[in-house]
């Protein structure tokens, strides 16, 4: 089919025709990488960074804040830090393979992003540092340019989000399979971790999620068994889409360990031992959306009936007319950072990672 419109691209290339070809962000000052005007669809952004050399600072994909605003909003619809935006959380990057998002070789150090993004009259793409050190960045915006869009197009959001610990139950329980697993019902939902709350209409086209095992017990540790429940507009429990356990919203089974990259589900990191430490799953509706004529609720249960205290954060990616919903301003950088593991390990308790 023909194609109308004009490619076009906005990236870091050295404008004196030498090889400097990047941008270098101080720490705490926010740098502008792309404004557009006019009307178009950005379709492929790439970014790959560093602090000192080839090797980026400790969390650096956690301490730098993406953010993009659509036709000269105040509040911008994308939200996140940079690694978990490209699809995956804990402040780090690995090689993985999805539809709308890769992070690719070297060590998953290549970030690239394929959900399209429509704008009508202007395109706003900034990062702020909140490093230590100066961000050395290198990027590419590719995008069409038209002369208009309907006025139907949805705009594309993203929002990152973090809950550490959950509101979990009694850890006694972990000392009882039968009680962890089963004990409880969930009639509400309403102690369910949140990915999503939005206003409009629009579609949900999914997420990121990454858990950190918190429980130190050497008992069995599975963290998963949380039901998705998805309330749109506005209805109460039981939601027409409820589903029956972590695993099973993230399209795999039977307490999955195996890395294992498809377009629109996976699991890039399966955690230690029994379950330990960090783990990390992707769903992405692209083939399925989910829409909403009001509102959406997009929530999971951490653990059976919320029995379980970890860490969770998330990406979730949707879209909606706008204007969208003012959201909470995102957690500061102190407390974006992983958690510090050889603290919990010794102290019992939460400490956010600080080199």
């Amino acid at each position: 089919m023909k194609r109308s419109g004009k490619r076009n691209r906005v990236s870091s290339y050295d404008k004196t025709g030498g090889n400097d070809d990047r941008i270098y962000i101080k720490p705490g000052d926010t740098a502008t990488i792309a404004d557009i005007s006019g009307s178009g669809i950005i379709n492929h952004i790439w970014m790959t960074h560093s602090s000192d050399g080839f090797k980026p600072e400790k969390n650096s994909f956690r301490k730098a804040l993406l953010q993009f605003y659509w036709d000269n909003e105040e509040n911008p619809s994308v939200n996140a830090p940079l690694g978990d935006f490209f699809g995956m959380g804990h402040g780090i990057s690995k090689n993985f393979v999805s539809e709308p998002l890769q992070m690719s070789p070297e060590d998953g150090k290549s970030l690239n992003c394929w959900f399209p993004m429509p704008f009508s009259e202007r395109a706003l793409l900034t990062v702020k540092n909140e490093c230590k050190s100066a961000l050395i960045l290198y990027f590419y915006v590719d995008y069409e340019q038209f002369d208009s869009l309907s006025d139907d197009v949805l705009r594309f959001h993203a929002r990152w989000n973090r809950e550490c610990p959950t509101g979990g139950k009694d850890p006694d329980l972990f000392k009882k399979h039968q009680e962890f697993c089963f004990g409880g019902n969930n009639t509400t939902g309403d102690e369910n971790y949140q990915i999503l709350e939005a206003e409009g209409q629009g579609h949900y086209v999914g997420a990121n999620i990454n858990i950190h095992n918190l429980n130190l017990s050497e008992k069995w540790s599975w963290p998963g068994e949380g039901d998705d429940m998805i309330f749109i507009d506005g209805e109460k429990w039981p939601p027409n889409i409820h589903g029956t356990g972590t695993e099973d919203y993230v399209n795999m089974a039977w307490c999955p360990t195996q890395e294992y990259n498809a377009p629109y589900h996976g699991l890039i990191l399966g955690g230690d031992d029994n379950w330990k430490g960090k783990i990390t799953y992707y769903r992405y509706h692209i083939k399925d959306p989910i829409m909403f004529s009001k509102s959406i609720k997009v929530t999971i249960e951490h653990g059976h009936n919320n029995n379980l205290s970890d860490d969770w954060s998330t990406t979730a990616y949707w879209y909606q007319t706008e204007p969208h919903m003012k959201y909470e301003p995102i957690l500061p950088v102190a407390q974006r950072l992983p958690v510090d593991e050889e603290h919990l390990k010794w102290e019992g308790k939460i400490k956010f990672e600080d080199e």
